[in-house]
């Protein structure tokens, strides 16, 4: 994190781990928030202290969040995230393709950073890999590893208001 030192002059702040990181106990998948913005972010000069709690998204701001996928067969408590997608009120319950599939009122930008991974909606799916960039517009969506090697994501969700708008 950059900063600016008692003269003004620009700095480094923090290089090192997320302070904010976890191994999901929905999932096998470890979790780091590096930034957030609005009515989630901590407050101080660290938005996303250890510890702190998100949502899929932070009302009236944007979280900088980097997930690490494992291989889809890795599941083997699929219970345990059905109940964290209904507690989050965005699990898809229409027939979902797939174990993740859900919906979040919000606009992401899902950045894979390495290895693999499906970007599966309902009508359709497109294959993942290191540098590209899908724009996720607030429809059903999942994230599908059929790999045998995890894949690391960054994400920038924005909150989207009433009318549909950042």
């Amino acid at each position: 994190m950059t900063g600016e030192d008692a003269q003004g002059r620009s700095t480094i702040l923090s290089d090192g781990p997320a302070p904010n990181h976890f191994m999901a106990d929905y999932a096998p998948s470890f979790v780091q928030v590096l930034w957030a913005t609005g009515e989630s972010a901590a407050e101080g000069q660290e938005p996303a202290p250890a510890g702190h709690k998100f949502g899929f998204h932070s009302p009236k701001g944007s979280i900088l969040r980097i997930v690490d996928f494992p291989p889809d067969d890795t599941y083997t408590r699929k219970d345990r995230l059905t109940d964290f997608l209904d507690t989050h009120g965005v699990r898809d319950e229409n027939a979902p393709r797939h174990f993740w599939f859900h919906k979040t009122e919000s606009l992401d930008y899902a950045i894979c950073l390495s290895g693999e991974i499906h970007a599966l909606l309902d009508e359709d799916e497109t294959v993942m890999t290191a540098g590209d960039v899908l724009i996720q517009r607030a429809t059903n969506q999942s994230w599908s590893n059929r790999s045998d090697a995890p894949c690391r994501m960054a994400f920038v969700l924005m909150a989207l208001d009433e009318d549909g708008s950042v």
